[in-house]
């Protein structure tokens, strides 16, 4: 089996409920997505990656589409079931920048499962449960709004919340408490500073909010930092934006730096690292969350995929992105049940149906 061509999209995909807005100042209209399709043997496999935004990873869609067309040419000819080799050839000629990389293996991971007649989750360690549990954002803005929103999305039938909070310590004690106390007793909350405070801040927090329940996702910046703020306070820590590498996960669970992690598709470089990642995770005992940093219905299959195939008792949620936008890459996308649960589409690999009329015109189409 042997690539024979591979195009590559670009697509802006609105917010359907307006401005994504995190702390000081950082907001996004949408996510602004890059596709790849690869064909061999008349079978096409689909990737998909989307930056939030230019602040939120070291990752630019804009840098995306200059790296694609670099990285593809080297590809032609390829065996797209060999996805080792496929990522050390995509690291040879082209170093770093994994998420430029991300779409391409997650193409080749959909293509090598469609080739073997089977749901990509059966190639990632297999199915466990019909569904996983999601989570919803409640993104930064003023305390009442905040609250607003929360009883908005229990009512949709969401269990679980993410507070945005890392910006003036003083005001995030307000937002997340108006939070807690719009919210049933039992929904599950988790303040995400997304890195944004000093541990001189983070500890401020904490304190002042001891008697919430929540768990602490992303406090500050560095791992050592966010160890410091763990040590002072006695509530589940999560992290996320440090978690870009394999030594960093090492480094996290040697340390005894948080309970969980989150890992991001395109952060890590695409399906086959980060199902490496969630692996390793989940031996050495962390709790896993599997996700990215944006899309639409092929990255969320993707996310669905490796959540669906992490063991439950060590998976925590995931997120719907395909309905966060106002547009639509695919049909059979992965169906959320009641508001608050995920599962996989039915069919082999990604088991969605891209519609090629709803993605616009190539920047990119190379053949053999």
């Amino acid at each position: 089996m042997k690539i024979e061509r591979i195009q590559a999209f670009r697509m802006l995909q609105p917010f359907i409920d307006g401005p994504y807005r995190m702390s000081k100042g950082r907001v996004a209209d949408a996510f602004d997505s890059i596709i790849v399709a690869i064909t061999a043997d008349g079978i096409t496999g689909w990737g998909e990656m989307a930056p939030l935004g230019t602040f939120y990873s070291a990752a630019f869609a804009a840098g995306a589409e200059a790296g694609v067309k670099e990285i593809v040419p080297h590809l032609l000819g390829q065996d797209p079931r060999a996805l080792t080799q496929i990522g050390r050839l995509m690291d040879t000629v082209f170093k770093g920048h994994p998420y430029i990389k991300s779409a391409i293996d997650m193409a080749c991971n959909d293509l090598t499962a469609r080739a073997a007649g089977v749901p990509l989750v059966t190639m990632l360690g297999g199915r466990e449960g019909e569904t996983a549990e999601l989570y919803k954002v409640v993104t930064h803005g003023e305390p009442e709004k905040m609250a607003e929103n929360a009883v908005r999305y229990v009512a949709d039938g969401y269990r679980r919340l993410q507070v945005k909070v890392g910006g003036d310590v003083n005001g995030d004690i307000d937002r997340v408490r108006a939070v807690s106390s719009a919210v049933p007793r039992g929904t599950v909350l988790f303040c995400d500073a997304n890195a944004g405070w000093t541990p001189f801040q983070a500890r401020r927090f904490a304190d002042q909010t001891r008697d919430i329940d929540f768990v602490f996702e992303q406090p500050c910046v560095t791992i050592d930092d966010n160890l410091s703020v763990r040590r002072s306070f006695d509530k589940p820590m999560v992290l996320d934006e440090s978690v870009q590498s394999l030594e960093d996960l090492l480094e996290i669970h040697r340390k005894g730096a948080a309970d969980g992690v989150t890992l991001k598709i395109s952060r890590l470089g695409g399906v086959t690292r980060t199902r490496q990642m969630r692996d390793l995770a989940v031996d050495l005992g962390l709790m896993v969350t599997v996700e990215d940093t944006g899309g639409a219905e092929i990255d969320t299959a993707a996310m669905a995929h490796l959540s669906l195939s992490t063991p439950e008792e060590k998976r925590l949620h995931a997120i719907a992105f395909h309905e966060w936008v106002t547009v639509k890459t695919a049909r059979n996308a992965p169906p959320v049940i009641g508001g608050s649960r995920m599962g996989i589409p039915d069919g082999i690999g990604l088991g969605i149906d891209v519609d090629p009329a709803l993605i616009g015109t190539p920047f990119l189409d190379i053949r053999k």
